[in-house]
């Protein structure tokens, strides 16, 4: 790994995965994929979870249907995956631990975006209840022209909203499939949560377990802020 590339260097903008990175949600999506399928008579096959850790949420779908050899349900498994997913985050919305202090540390010296691969008003209504919705200049989902992770489109498109070259912005990312598209984007990639032992630890340029890390904090903290005034309401 090259942590140096990001320890020693300053972003001229991050952009943040929401799912498992800013809000504790991969556990309600785990929850729904479980939930549904086992509505349907069936139980996740073994590996299922890792398969579709940080995917869009109608290739989630499509992967159940076809996990169960029930390729005819997908429109109707990605419908209702979706509608719990939606019921839990509203029951139980919490952020990532340090997640919210790395935000408003990012926010003194750098434009910050969202892309993620939820729905926007899911996203957004995260942000909202956490209270960072307003720290972000733009929050980027897959829509008609842009693709979803692994594609590189949302964090080409976050770079782009925010003015910078995509080679001059940080992503902070905890999946797989996330970190793909963020490396194909050519942005430099924090990896948060258990470092892996396949492809995706060679993608990160630094892997942290958590974004509570007194090294991460102090990384940020030590950003030079960007000259003129604070950020997004930041003190």
């Amino acid at each position: 790994m090259t942590a140096h590339r990001i320890l020693s260097w300053t972003p001229a903008a991050v952009v943040f995965d929401c799912d498992g990175t800013l809000m504790d949600t991969e556990r309600h999506w785990v929850d729904a994929r479980d939930t549904v399928l086992r509505e349907y008579g069936h139980v996740p096959a073994p590996g299922f979870s890792e398969q579709a850790r940080g995917l869009h949420y109608t290739a989630c779908g499509r992967l159940m249907a076809e996990s169960v050899g029930r390729p005819e349900l997908t429109e109707e498994l990605t419908a209702a995956l979706l509608d719990r997913f939606r019921q839990r985050v509203a029951a139980h919305p919490t952020t990532m631990p340090g997640a919210p202090e790395l935000v408003r540390s990012a926010a003194r010296f750098a434009p910050l975006a969202v892309a993620s691969n939820c729905p926007l008003e899911v996203v957004e209504s995260c942000l909202d209840v956490a209270g960072l919705r307003r720290y972000f200049d733009h929050v980027v989902v897959p829509d008609a022209t842009t693709r979803p992770k692994p594609y590189p489109d949302v964090y080409l498109t976050a770079a782009r909203l925010c003015g910078v070259e995509p080679a001059r912005a940080l992503a902070v990312e905890d999946s797989h499939c996330g970190i793909q598209a963020a490396a194909a984007a050519g942005l430099r990639v924090i990896g948060v949560g258990p470092r892996p032992a396949g492809p995706a630890d060679a993608l990160a340029d630094w892997w942290v377990r958590s974004l509570e890390e007194p090294a991460v904090q102090g990384w940020a903290g030590a950003r030079i802020p960007a000259q003129g005034s604070a950020r997004n309401g930041t003190p």
